[in-house]
């Protein structure tokens, strides 16, 4: 039980983070599921609803469907669905039981393609990871099915990878003067700009959940990326002064903080993927005990409000609401990320 969650809710799961990567792009989403994961995602962890359609949809997997493996009944709703709406192309998704079936989702894919005419690929998730790992597979899956090599490069382009409202919910990017955005992955882009990517000359990944598609544009396309503000180049020492969530921002923040005041703070990411985006003096925590260890002797802490349960009562509390933690409860509170001074201040 060292990563049971008792007072923390758990972050936004990896279903979730597969349908908000791709929402923007005019696919259709289709989540093998009996309709729990969908439910979830619909009413707490989507912000565009009432301002964007999008064609996600559930299979209603069934007992029957469960333990047979009707696989023919999933495939002809996805086709008859595909010809109703015309999506520009189609992205699978599962729940637990079909992955604990082994549902052959690569094979339905390809049969699918077949018989509609239209790009279909797989996203690996399993409602076991947080939000992180699922936008990361999905950003990733898109890039390897939808890119393609381009016959001439944008002077200056650039595109930001990693933007979903679950990390940066009211978050304003803008490019350097002289620079130009390509596309946006995936909020506020459309798919035709998202087609472009591979004629920038520089990806900026603005979240761990863009890290494995820049990774892939680099070795695929040539095209290199950075982290948010090259956060890993300002040098941070130890302090028991913390920024508690998603590793990118946190750092992000972190690196924001010392260059503008000199103050040291130490990151602690709750997220999954981690993985070349800590310093030296940050550390990975999962699980609730975990945090709340690494927090028993902290100054000041700057997270989530959720953080502050767990957090020791002598501790200054920053708050700095993340949508995949509290999803609604302080989304009024959730700042512009770029604007240190609308959520920091040094005391």
């Amino acid at each position: 039980m060292k990563k049971a969650y008792k007072i923390l809710p758990v972050y936004t799961g990896d279903v979730s983070g597969f349908a908000s990567a791709l929402y923007e792009l005019g696919g259709m989403l289709v989540i093998h599921d009996p309709s729990g994961c969908n439910s979830t995602y619909n009413t707490h962890d989507e912000v565009r609803w009432y301002k964007q359609e999008a064609l996600i949809y559930i299979s209603g997997l069934n007992d029957i469907d469960a333990i047979t493996g009707n696989d023919d009944k999933f495939i002809n709703d996805i086709v008859r669905a595909a010809n109703d709406m015309k999506p520009k192309f189609i992205a699978l998704a599962n729940s637990p039981l079909p992955y604990l079936n082994g549902t052959d989702f690569k094979g339905i894919s390809k049969i699918v393609e077949d018989r509609t005419g239209l790009p279909c690929f797989y996203v690996q998730t399993n409602a076991m990871h947080d939000y992180s790992k699922g936008a990361s597979e999905a950003f990733l899956a898109f890039a390897k099915k939808m890119l393609k090599p381009a016959s001439e490069k944008i002077a200056g382009g650039i595109n930001i990878l990693g933007t979903t409202p679950l990390d940066h919910t009211n978050t304003k990017f803008s490019v350097p003067e002289g620079k130009t955005l390509v596309s946006n992955w995936a909020y506020g882009s459309s798919l035709e700009e998202v087609l472009k990517a591979t004629s920038a000359e520089l990806n900026l990944v603005v979240s761990s959940t863009g890290l494995a598609a820049a990774e892939y544009m680099k070795n695929e396309f040539g095209i290199p990326y950075e982290l948010l503000g090259n956060y890993l180049d300002v040098k941070r020492g130890k302090t028991r002064r913390y920024i508690v969530g998603e590793p990118v921002i946190s750092g992000f923040v972190a690196a924001q903080i010392k260059e503008k005041s000199g103050t040291d703070f130490n990151v602690i990411a709750t997220t999954e993927i981690t993985d070349g985006l800590l310093s030296e003096c940050d550390r990975k925590c999962h699980g609730e005990d975990e945090i709340r260890e690494a927090l028993s002797d902290a100054e000041v802490i700057i997270g989530d409000p959720m953080f502050e349960l767990i957090s020791p009562e002598s501790a200054r509390f920053v708050r700095l609401p993340h949508f995949a933690m509290s999803g609604r409860l302080y989304r009024k509170e959730i700042p512009d990320l770029m604007r240190l001074e609308d959520y920091y201040n040094e005391p």
